[in-house]
């Protein structure tokens, strides 16, 4: 018996029945009785809230230092290899994506291996997802760096007469200072958003809109690696069209490029995205996914040197990776009226990638995430982080999977991963000067493959629901030409009346009885369903309120064939007839009786 066969006889044999008798609101009311309301007053919350026990006590530690509640349950035995394991895995993922993002973030490479260092150590404390990898992500990098070369463009003036060497040294300088003031202000954002636990702000930054802005910035990311690819010299531009700018120009470009640049980056490219299709597909068998963009930078440091690309070929390097860490140092506040809109901007992106992320994998694992204490940590490791030249970071995607997968069961895998970039910035940082910087643009471009499959979204979104379609592709659209900043305005001012739309245009129904049943469905989807003579069942799928009540009454009119309106007035003028038919008869019944006084007087 197939399965149509056995669910008819189902439906044949097996009934459901529902009695009860019609309630009207009224007589519903009669007969329910609502609970007190028991509200306790200011003075008693304000006491409640200001009295100090050692539960409360021990909570607030909980929820401002999670470490402190996970660390003393740490089961070692069970724990350890596998944090291990995963540690290393996406620590040597981490340094050559550190290198890479701080490209995209327009400042030296060192600064990337800051970046991999300082957060992801503060985030073992604050954080309260166990299997995210904090640090530079290529987003939030390119967002950071639009902002530094708007404001230290590459064709800038430095003053003092220095050489092209210092004067390049001058402006990265520059460009540091900028990204600092972004990440100290982002910082702040975020971690104001979370104490006033605003966490729930990541509900209206929409899967359409992240996606949708997502995949527009693997394009920016894209097009800005491509000068990097190619061996050419061109402007870096930031802003709308930025996109479009950077593309004309590489291609102008392009008879100048540089052959064994875009042949070791080609290589690496061809190594990366075969490496990752053989990870995929034997993941169950290997007992952890070979770090191909180690050894990508490892290949590549090794052609470069032995062949001495950079003198005898005129290959773009890394540079100097100097060793040991920089002391703090004072962002430049006074920026801040520059970068606000770009620092909020680059705190809502960082917040939601995470916490997207995190619940994701939290649900996996089963085990609950703090949207306002994520914000809160987020917050700290960029504002603290930037006085130790940091620069923005957030989740990366790749390098959480591969914690995930390579079984990080808590946060202590983050931090061994942060220890070994430590040693490549206290240690063996100058091994890796070498590097060619069309390797890194080929691991940068590689690891868009994710974002660049989100295309796949719209045939879903246009068979699911077109308003979604429409956020995705407005978002993609705004992002990639007015720039990421305004971009994510747009999207998010689109989504928002995207909410207004939906409670302002419902879907409205009447329904009708399937024959036999006691089933009620959409009579104008189905030609069996039929109404009860003498009631309309109307049904709107969203709430009541001022902006739809007009919308309402004018669908309950239209859909029912009912109008009240219409029936009291018809209803009034019954009312006047009958009443002018009864004044006249009683004028008639009085007439009568008074002819007949008169005949009995006569």
């Amino acid at each position: 018996m197939d399965h149509a066969e056995e669910n008819e006889t189902l439906a044949a044999t097996q009934r459901y029945y529902v009695e009860r008798p019609i309630f009207s609101h009224p007589v519903l009311q009669d007969r329910l009785r609502k609970k007190d309301k028991i509200s306790d007053s200011i003075g008693d919350k304000l006491k409640q809230a200001f009295t100090c026990t050692p539960k409360k006590i021990r909570n607030i530690f909980y929820m401002f230092l999670p470490i402190t509640k996970w660390l003393p349950a740490y089961k070692f035995k069970e724990y350890v290899l596998g944090d291990l394991v995963s540690g290393i895995s996406t620590g040597v993922l981490q340094l050559p994506q550190g290198l890479a993002f701080a490209t995209l973030a327009a400042v030296p490479p060192v600064f990337g291996l800051y970046s991999s260092f300082y957060p992801v150590i503060m985030y073992c404390f604050l954080g309260t997802s166990r299997h995210i990898s904090i640090g530079p992500f290529a987003v939030i990098s390119l967002m950071i760096g639009g902002v530094a070369v708007r404001l230290v463009p590459d064709d800038i003036v430095i003053p003092g007469g220095v050489n092209a060497t210092n004067g390049t040294e001058a402006r990265d300088a520059l460009r540091v200072k900028v990204a600092m003031s972004v990440t100290l202000l982002s910082g702040i954002i975020q971690f104001c958003l979370g104490v006033c636990r605003f966490g729930f702000v990541a509900i209206y930054l929409t899967e359409p809109l992240v996606r949708g802005f997502t995949t527009a910035a693997a394009v920016h990311v894209f097009t800005s690696m491509l000068k990097y690819l190619f061996g050419v010299k061109t402007k870096r531009y930031s802003g709308i069209f930025s996109v479009v700018y950077s593309t004309v120009a590489v291609l102008q470009n392009v008879k100048n490029l540089n052959v064994c640049s875009l042949g070791v980056g080609l290589m690496v490219f061809g190594l990366l995205l075969g490496g990752k299709e053989f990870n995929e597909r034997f993941k169950e068998k290997l007992p952890a996914p070979i770090p191909l963009e180690f050894f990508a930078v490892v290949m590549g440091t090794g052609i470069s040197a032995g062949f001495n690309l950079k003198e005898s070929y005129n290959v773009d390097v890394v540079g100097t990776l100097p060793l040991g860490l920089l002391p703090p140092a004072n962002p430049d506040t006074s920026l801040f009226h520059l970068v606000y809109v770009d620092a909020i901007a680059i705190a809502i992106v960082g917040f939601s990638v995470t916490i997207s992320m995190a619940k994701t994998l939290a649900n996996k694992h089963g085990y609950q995430v703090d949207g306002n204490q994520e914000l809160i940590a987020l917050g700290l490791c960029n504002s603290i982080g930037s006085l130790f030249q940091t620069f923005s970071i957030s989740c990366s995607l790749s390098r959480s999977l591969v914690q995930e997968g390579t079984g990080g069961k808590t946060q202590l895998a983050g931090c061994l991963a942060s220890l070994m970039i430590l040693l490549v910035i206290l240690a063996t940082g100058f091994l890796f000067e070498s590097l060619p910087q069309a390797v890194l643009s080929a691991i940068v471009i590689v690891n868009l493959k994710g974002m660049f499959m989100q295309f796949s979204d719209l045939p879903f979104f246009w068979r699911t629901s077109k308003i979604e379609l429409t956020i995705w592709l407005t978002t993609f659209v705004s992002s990639l030409f007015l720039g990421l900043d305004y971009g994510l305005i747009t999207a998010v001012i689109i989504a928002l009346l995207t909410v207004i739309y939906r409670t302002q245009s419902p879907s409205y129904k009447v329904l009708g009885q399937l024959p036999d049943t006691d089933v009620y469905i959409d009579i104008d989807a189905y030609e069996e369903v039929k109404e009860i003579p003498g009631i309309k069942i109307f049904q709107i799928n969203a709430p009541i309120y001022y902006a739809n009540s007009d919308l309402y009454s004018n669908a309950l009119k239209r859909k029912t064939g009912v109008n009240p309106a219409f029936i009291m007035g018809a209803r009034r003028k019954a009312m006047k007839k009958y009443a002018k038919e009864v004044g006249n008869a009683n004028m008639a019944n009085a007439t009568v009786v008074k002819v007949n006084q008169n005949v009995s007087c006569s």
